[in-house]
């Protein structure tokens, strides 16, 4: 089964890297999956569905104010005609249309998890990325035709084509099939509300730097206990506000 992922962008040249490089990359390229289904990624550029003179996609606010806003009219017929048409879909029903914008939820591990698990590896519609521009986009769009909405943070990017990107990248690693190791996200940081403990490889001595003993005796209990107490000891250090959410939620 092939699930698709559809993002509406300016700049689908934004996206290579994603595609090109890394576990990411190959399983937006539907070479990792868990046997069930394999994603492909699919881009519309807005602007092939523009009507003006000079292919633009935006104009000036109502209202006044300064930059510009991205035209309703556009962004539907590059949804309606771009993903709905070309991908054969009965209705817009069919399709999960996402967002990026300050109004959404906060992109955090839990949700990343969440969207993996939930949304790209059970999902019951295919999803839509839009990726804005500029000031923004019309409200009315917004409001007919977007579903969910998301955040990474409380701060301002150009456009939502990198917000994508994280979003994807953080969330494939919980797809069952995409990682080798179906642990590895477990052992992360943010799992357990805390940040990952200190790793090392070889060589064993670097510049005067020997790598814990503990590490090196092959007692797996006690090595296990060492890295939960280093996991606590670096977030302290490192991310106490982390520390404080564990006692507000009773983890201690």
């Amino acid at each position: 089964m092939i699930r698709k992922i559809w993002i509406l962008t300016l700049f689908p040249e934004y996206f290579k890297p994603l595609l090109e490089c890394g576990i990411s990359g190959s399983a937006f390229r539907g070479e990792r999956s868990d046997g069930n289904f394999k994603f492909e990624v699919k881009f519309v550029n807005i602007r092939d569905y523009s009507t003006t003179k000079y292919k633009s996609v935006d104009d000036t606010p109502f209202g006044g104010g300064p930059g510009m806003v991205m035209r309703a009219d556009i962004l539907r017929d590059a949804l309606v005609k771009g993903v709905q048409e070309t991908g054969n879909y009965a209705s817009l029903e069919d399709l999960h249309v996402i967002y990026t914008s300050p109004r959404g939820k906060v992109w955090n591990n839990k949700v990343a998890r969440d969207f993996g698990t939930q949304i790209l590896a059970h999902p019951s519609k295919d999803v839509v990325f839009i990726c804005g521009r500029y000031e923004g986009v019309d409200e009315r769009f917004l409001e007919k035709y977007v579903n969910d909405y998301y955040s990474l943070g409380d701060f301002v990017l150009t456009g939502g084509e990198l917000a994508v990107m994280t979003m994807l990248d953080s969330a494939v690693r919980f797809v069952p099939g995409i990682l080798g190791n179906k642990l590895s996200s477990e052992y992360d940081s943010f799992e357990d509300g805390l940040i990952e403990y200190p790793q090392y490889t070889k060589p064993r001595e670097f510049e005067g730097m020997e790598v814990p003993q503990i590490l090196l005796d092959g007692h797996h209990k006690k090595i296990g206990e060492w890295q939960h107490e280093q996991k606590k000891a670096m977030t302290l250090k490192w991310r106490p506000d982390l520390m404080s959410d564990r006692k507000s939620d009773g983890k201690g």
